[in-house]
């Protein structure tokens, strides 16, 4: 069920994904082209508004009547085609002084095939051609400033209209200046074909890439949820372990008949102790959590780890000694070490190595806490004679309520947080936490903090 959902979820990741950027790309490509179409059109209509304008310029002047084809077409248009005698007209009229602005378009014209013109009467007549014949184009004429036209073929032009005037001011026709829209609508054909193309391709490979992230993605949120099941499993068996005992207990008391002082006080301090052991571990439940939330209010001051170390050595002797261990401690520094933390927080760490490193040692051994500088951190080692960690299990000790006992025996008691515990507060604190240990000969953890500056007001402590 578990491996279906996230499959699911990395399916519905990955498709959504791909079709917001399908969308995106589909988007960006329609203003991609619209850019193109409007950049080319924009440059044509400027090329068409000069040369309609050089040639308006230049041939209205010389305008006598209506309608009637001047010696200057010829001048200025060689090759004009006449509609009323034949076409082409070889008469070749002596040239007109132009300017060189002129000169450079009208030439620009008889080089570039891609242009036609057109002179109209006032009625709506095709009187002489220029470029292409007359059969190629529509035989309806109009007189909009701007048109698009097609051939029979389909070939697109688009052209520019203005009106010619005589000398007297009678309105003599219009000039219409065309050029053809091949080469953009064959770039736009392209541009269309990639778009066509590329699109898809790039929505499969956008498809694939986000199933392959939606997978690493997936693959931290499983493992997070593995850890929470992991994480729930274990904490139901730690709580339900001290209330079956509790339960246990009462049911006992419940069907003895006559139950005597003695036994009562044996029946009140089996529940009271089995009631310490689950508010600890709650309570251990609450830190971690708080850790994790970083909710947990901390009152961050300069602490001195020498005393630290003292204080504790000091409060476990006597635990050792029960224990029938020799616990000391070895500072190989000469000043005092001083990091910024909870000072609270930095007892629970250093307690529960010192607490582990007692509880795993046999009889007659040794447990020392050895604190040391070493580039800019203070180094503490908790070392001890004790049983030792494989090391398959060294990385695995730091997780909760893990225990090296399969069997998760409490021979020597603890619920299996005290080190994800000392893990939290070290991090918290911005320093680390790791082991060296050889089964059989011992362990040593090992505690990296940041120093702070020694203060003023902790000098003489």
């Amino acid at each position: 069920m578990q491996i279906r959902l996230f499959r699911q979820t990395r399916t519905w990741l990955a498709l959504w994904y791909a079709v917001v950027m399908g969308l995106i790309l589909t988007l960006c490509g329609f203003v991609v082209y619209e850019v193109i179409v409007d950049a080319y059109l924009v440059s044509i209509k400027r090329e068409l508004e000069s040369v309609t304008g050089t040639l308006h310029n230049v041939i209205e002047p010389n305008l006598k009547q209506p309608g009637r084809i001047e010696p200057i077409f010829q001048q200025v248009l060689l090759n004009t085609c006449v509609i009323e005698s034949g076409c082409p007209t070889q008469t070749i009229f002596g040239h007109k002084q132009r300017t060189l602005a002129e000169d450079d378009i009208i030439s620009t014209i008889h080089r570039d095939k891609q242009y036609y013109i057109r002179f109209i009467d006032s009625s709506g007549r095709l009187i002489a051609v220029v470029g292409f014949l007359p059969d190629k184009l529509p035989p309806t004429v109009q007189t909009k400033v701007w048109q698009t036209v097609k051939d029979p073929q389909g070939n697109r032009y688009n052209q520019k209209s203005l009106p010619l005037h005589t000398q007297d001011n009678q309105v003599w026709g219009y000039i219409q200046v065309g050029r053809s829209l091949k080469e953009l609508d064959n770039r736009l054909a392209a541009l269309k074909l990639v778009l066509a193309l590329g699109l898809p391709i790039t929505v499969l490979l956008v498809g694939g890439s986000s199933w392959w992230l939606a997978g690493l993605a997936m693959r931290r949120i499983d493992r997070s949820y593995k850890q929470m099941q992991q994480f729930t499993s274990d904490a139901s068996h730690e709580l339900r372990t001290p209330l079956t005992a509790i339960n246990a207990t009462v049911e006992t008391v419940l069907d003895t008949e006559h139950l005597s002082l003695a036994e009562a006080r044996d029946t009140l301090a089996s529940i009271q102790r089995q009631n310490y052991r689950l508010a600890e571990l709650v309570g251990d439940l609450l830190l971690l959590s708080r850790l994790d939330q970083q909710e947990l209010t901390t009152q961050w001051e300069p602490c001195c780890l020498n005393i630290l170390i003292n204080d504790l050595i000091e409060e476990f002797s006597a635990l050792a000694s029960a224990a029938s261990l020799q616990l000391t401690s070895s500072v190989l520094c000469h000043q005092p070490l001083y990091v910024m933390g909870d000072e609270d927080q930095l007892l629970r760490l250093l307690s529960n190595l010192i607490a582990n490193a007692i509880k795993y040692t046999r009889a007659g051994g040794y447990v020392t806490v050895i604190l040391k500088r070493n580039n800019g951190h203070a180094v503490i080692e908790v070392q001890d004679t004790g049983i030792g960690i494989a090391l398959g299990e060294q990385k695995r000790i730091f997780n909760r309520f893990y225990r090296v006992n399969s069997d998760r025996s409490r021979t020597t008691g603890g619920s299996g947080l005290g080190l994800a515990i000392a893990t939290a507060i070290v991090q918290a604190h911005g320093g680390s936490l790791h082991v060296q240990s050889e089964v059989g000969k011992g362990s040593t953890f090992i505690v990296q903090l940041p120093l702070t500056v020694t203060p003023l007001l902790n000098s003489n402590r």
